[in-house]
Formats: C-alpha cells, structure tokens, sequence
C-alpha cells in the first residue's frame, strides 16, 4: 500500500480532493488519478517500487515508493523542485579532460555525450532515457529493484555530494528488502558489468565510486 499525504506547509491542512497519480519507473504507466480524502490522503493499493508523484499534474517526488509519502506545499500552482524526494543538487560543469575519448548517447532527441566507458561528462544532463538507453546498451532490462537502486544512489549523491559506498547500499537495501536481496552478491547480479559501484553508478549518471572496483 502506497499512501500520499498531502498539506499545506502553512498551517498543515491537508489538502482535500486533490488529485494524485503515481507513476513507476518500471513501467513508466501512470495510474488513474486519485483524489486525497479528508485527511488529505491518496490511498494506492500498489507494491513498493520507485517513481514519481503527480499532484493535480505537477511532478512533487520521485525516489521510492513505500509507505506514507507526505507532500507539503505551499500552493497547488508552486513551481520548483523543493517537494521532491530527493534534496541537494547536482553539480553542472563538464568533467572531461584533455585527450578523453568520448562518444555519444541520443536520449530525449539529442546526444548526449559521455566518456569512452558511457559515464556522463556532464552530470546535469542525466535523464531517465539516459538511463534507459544506457541499460539497452549494456543488453540490462530495467526492473523494479534497478530503478531502486539507481534513484537510491542520485538521492544520496543529492544529500552528501558523493557516490555511496557498497557497504551504504548493503545497509540500505537489507532493511528495504531483507537479508538475501540485500547483499554485495545480489547487487552485482543486478549490474553484472562491475557491479552497482560501476554499472549503477553510470546508469545513474555518476562517477564509479572512487577506490572501488
């Protein structure tokens, strides 16, 4: 079960008769909208997963999908990325360097260039068709538990300015889907090419992270 709360930031009234839609990164299939109830909630009979939420057809959050999700806003028409699951930013800039080899990725219309191993020269110009494409490359299927770990590791990017470590997925994803799914071995059976600290990473539009392999 999918909960979506969602209230004014002054004064927290929830926000009645508000219409609410998910939409899984698995699938990318809106559901039908909801409206939130008295209580200012959207009640969705779905299982855990990764996506967006839709609030009268404004994107509010993305990252994981589990639980209560509790959206505060200032008002219905508020523009900005402030309600999102996901805090912090990016940074913008080119990271190559002089004699790198380069290649192109067309996502959403336009090349996108990366470096002779497909990670993105420039972080801001990740999208999930980056992504998309880049796991068609690689012959990887996205599933439910891929997109998981590919916004886990832009959130955390977002909140600390650095690649999470195998052992912060290890921890994260044992108590999000227990002891056997949740390991070093289970993570690179989901990203056979170098595991989630290199293939993740990469889909995810980040650097490997630095000292592992």
């Amino acid at each position: 079960m999918i909960n979506v709360k969602v209230f004014m930031r002054n004064g927290g009234q929830p926000l009645k008769r508000t219409a609410v839609v998910l939409q899984r990164d698995v699938d990318q299939r809106p559901t039908p909208a909801t409206a939130t109830d008295r209580a200012g909630i959207a009640r969705f009979d779905l299982p855990p997963g990764s996506g967006k939420v839709f609030v009268e057809g404004i994107e509010r959050y993305h990252g994981h999908l589990d639980g209560e999700i509790e959206i505060g806003l200032w008002s219905l028409t508020q523009a900005g990325d402030d309600s999102r699951g996901a805090p912090g930013e990016f940074p913008s800039g080119s990271n190559a360097y002089p004699g790198m080899t380069t290649r192109t990725v067309q996502t959403d219309g336009r090349d996108v260039v990366t470096d002779g191993e497909g990670y993105l020269v420039n972080p801001s110009h990740w999208s999930e068709d980056f992504a998309r494409a880049s796991a068609d490359a690689d012959g990887l299927d996205l599933t439910v538990e891929h997109w998981e770990v590919i916004r886990f590791l832009r959130a955390e990017y977002a909140r600390h300015g650095r690649q999470a470590s195998v052992r912060d997925m290890i921890r994260h994803f044992r108590e999000n889907w227990g002891r056997d799914r949740g390991s070093s071995r289970y993570l690179h059976r989901l990203f056979p090419r170098g595991g989630p600290q290199k293939q993740g990473n990469r889909l995810a539009g980040l650097l490997r992270t630095k000292g592992e392999h």
